[in-house]
């Protein structure tokens, strides 16, 4: 099979997969995008070459667009295989893309106790969960040790610090725009 039919393939696959995920009859969608029910059942199955001016009304009729319908299937849009980020002390793993999870970032954080020390400060809030070791968690004059499968939630207005206790340890961390150029970016200011 040519690389050009896989592509019809997939994007005739996509077609009838949103019509029927909407539960929608040939009928339905082409009242839709201005097309016959006969041209649409023959692009879905195969009995009709898909032409671009075919593709733009029914991608707008299912609400998408001419790129998302057509996009190559691979696992690039599925699988994230994240580079380690190194600092004193810290590595960093990016779990997330780009425009993030609701725009938020993931990332997985080992820590050492050779990282430096530091109160900071920055606008929104902090969540973690502990994977392994035990995270000291200065919170302004308090210390809270932070066990694996616990979960830490604060303000990040509060002077905080997130270091290990007793050996290396690692988290899963979720920001949001402000927590990222902070926490990854090193843009947190010292408290």
């Amino acid at each position: 099979m040519t690389q050009e039919s896989d592509v019809d393939g997939l994007i005739r696959q996509r077609i009838r997969s949103l019509r029927l995920a909407r539960s929608w009859s040939l009928d339905n969608l082409a009242s839709r995008c201005g097309l016959s029910p006969s041209t649409l059942s023959r692009l879905e199955t195969g009995h009709r070459r898909i032409a671009l001016d075919q593709l733009v009304p029914i991608a707008r009729a299912f609400g998408s667009t001419l790129d998302e319908l057509v996009e190559p299937a691979g696992d690039g849009d599925v699988v994230i295989r994240p580079q380690p980020g190194h600092s004193q002390g810290l590595t960093t793993w990016i779990l997330s893309t780009g425009d993030g999870l609701h725009g938020k970032t993931v990332a997985k954080m080992r820590i050492t106790a050779d990282r430096p020390a530091g109160l900071g400060v920055h606008p929104g809030r902090d969540w973690f969960t502990v994977l392994s070791g035990i995270v000291r968690l200065e919170l302004g004059e308090r210390t809270i040790l932070v066990h694996p499968g616990e979960v830490a939630e604060f303000s990040t207005m509060v002077p905080h610090a997130i270091a290990a206790h007793g050996g290396p340890v690692e988290i899963l961390s979720i920001f949001n725009h402000d927590g990222e150029l902070a926490h990854l970016h090193g843009g947190e200011p010292a408290a």
